[in-house]
């Protein structure tokens, strides 16, 4: 029984050592000269001009959010439309209770104006 336990420990241990070492060797290894032009903000290749600040309205966020949501839902209830037909009562309950939870998500999202493009 352990021994299943020290596949799973060195597993989780490359799995944190693995992305990490190539960070920590080119901090090491990789040049570093830096100097104004380097550090010199621009874009595609190009100087800015003016102030290079810009604020984006939080209702695209919260629409990109909502969206998210919706999309994570499709992911759940796909696996469980392949399988309606052999699912016991319980879960078909338990799966109109989830879609029920995020149509009032929605509706909330709704009547609070999130879904408004203005």
């Amino acid at each position: 029984m352990q021994n299943t336990w020290i596949f799973i420990g060195i597993f989780v241990a490359m799995a944190a050592v693995f992305p990490l070492l190539p960070i920590v060797v080119a901090k090491f290894l990789a040049p570093s000269k830096p100097n104004a032009i380097k550090l010199d903000t621009y874009e595609c290749g190009m100087e800015t001009v003016g102030d290079t600040w810009v604020q984006f309205k939080v209702q695209y966020y919260i629409y990109a959010l909502i969206f998210l949501i919706f999309d994570i839902e499709v992911a759940f209830l796909f696996p469980f439309a392949v399988a309606f037909d052999m699912l016991p009562l319980f879960a078909v309950v338990e799966g109109i209770i989830f879609i029920l939870i995020l149509v009032g998500g929605l509706f909330y999202a709704w009547r609070k104006g999130a879904l408004e493009w203005t």
